[in-house]
C-alpha cells in the first residue's frame, strides 16, 4: 500500500476505494479547469471539517487548498452521490468478507440541533421547540450503519421505518449476486404501528418492536444497545451534531461520509 500522507486524518486505503468514485476533472476549453487540483488533498480536507467540525474558511493551510476549492469540491462530490456510493463500497467489502450481522436490523432515530435552520427542520418536542432535524439509523446486529436518512424535528419516528427499511431492502450486494437480506427488525415503542407490523410482515420481515402499554422498550435492550453506540459514533463527527448546514443535501452528505468511516474503521479493525 502506499503511504498515506493524509494518514493523520484520512485512514490509510480508504482514499484508494473513494478515487474511483470521484466524477471527472472539469476541463474547459480555453484552458484550466479543475485538472490540476489534488483531489487527495481535497478529500482530507472535507473529513477534516467533518472530524473537527470547523467552518470552510478556518480550514489549516497544510492542505494547500483554498476555503473555496475545498467547499466546492465538497458540493460537486456531493451532488454526484459520491459519499453514499463510499458508504456502499464499504458495506459491499464487509458483505464479502462475512463481516455483516443481517440476521438482525436495528432502527432508531436521535434529535440534531439546527443551528441555522433550513430545510428538513422543525420544531422539536425534546428541545423546547427550537430548530432540529431527526437523524434516522438503520443497522446491522453489530451497529454497523447501514441507512442513514434525516427529517424534521417536529417528524414522529414511527414515520422514517418505511423509507429506511425500503431503503435497505433496494440495496444489493454485487460480490454476491443478489439482495441483502432482512430478518428481523428491532426498535423501540416509538415504532408501535399497526400498520407498520403489518407492512414490515407483508415482507416476511420478523417484528420486534416493544409495545405501547405492554412491554418496556428496555427488555430489547440486550440488541438494541448497539444502536446507541452507533448515534454516539456519528454524533462524535462533530459538523453533525449540531447541524450547520442549511441544505439537507450537504447535511445527509456529510452523514453519509461519517457512515462510510464507521463502517471502514471497523472493516480495518476486523481484517488486520
Amino acid at each position: 500500500m502506499a503511504s498515506n500522507r493524509w494518514g493523520w486524518i484520512v485512514p490509510d486505503g480508504l482514499w484508494e476505494i473513494t478515487r474511483p468514485l470521484l466524477p471527472p476533472p472539469r476541463l474547459r476549453p480555453q484552458g484550466g479547469g479543475t485538472a490540476n487540483i489534488d483531489a487527495e488533498a481535497v478529500f482530507a480536507a472535507i473529513v477534516y471539517v467533518l472530524v473537527s467540525g470547523c467552518a470552510w474558511r478556518a480550514l489549516p493551510p497544510c492542505f494547500g487548498i483554498s476555503k473555496s476549492t475545498a467547499h466546492r469540491r465538497f458540493l460537486i462530490w456531493s451532488r454526484a452521490g459520491v459519499w453514499g456510493r463510499l458508504h456502499q463500497r464499504v458495506l459491499d467489502r464487509l458483505a464479502g468478507r462475512g463481516l455483516l450481522d443481517l440476521t438482525r436490523l436495528v432502527l432508531d432515530t436521535a434529535h440534531v440541533r439546527a443551528k441555522k435552520g433550513g430545510e428538513l427542520t422543525g420544531p422539536s418536542p425534546v428541545d423546547r421547540g427550537r430548530p432540529g432535524s431527526r437523524m434516522h439509523i438503520l443497522s446491522d446486529a453489530a451497529g454497523l450503519p447501514l441507512v442513514v436518512g434525516l427529517s424534521g424535528g417536529n417528524t414522529a419516528d414511527s414515520d422514517g421505518l418505511k423509507p429506511m427499511i425500503g431503503g435497505y431492502q433496494t440495496k444489493h450486494d454485487p460480490e454476491r449476486g443478489r439482495n441483502y437480506p432482512v430478518g428481523k427488525v428491532h426498535a423501540d415503542k416509538a415504532y408501535d404501528r399497526p400498520h407498520l407490523r403489518r407492512w414490515l410482515r407483508g415482507r416476511r420481515i420478523a417484528v420486534r418492536i416493544a409495545r405501547i402499554g405492554v412491554e418496556p422498550s428496555d427488555r430489547l435492550g440486550r440488541h438494541r444497545w448497539v444502536i446507541e453506540r452507533t448515534l454516539a459514533w456519528l454524533s462524535g463527527y462533530r459538523r453533525l451534531n449540531p447541524r450547520y448546514e442549511r441544505h439537507h443535501d450537504n447535511y445527509l452528505a456529510f452523514l453519509g461520509l461519517a457512515a462510510a468511516l464507521c463502517c471502514y474503521k471497523r472493516l480495518v479493525r476486523l481484517t488486520t
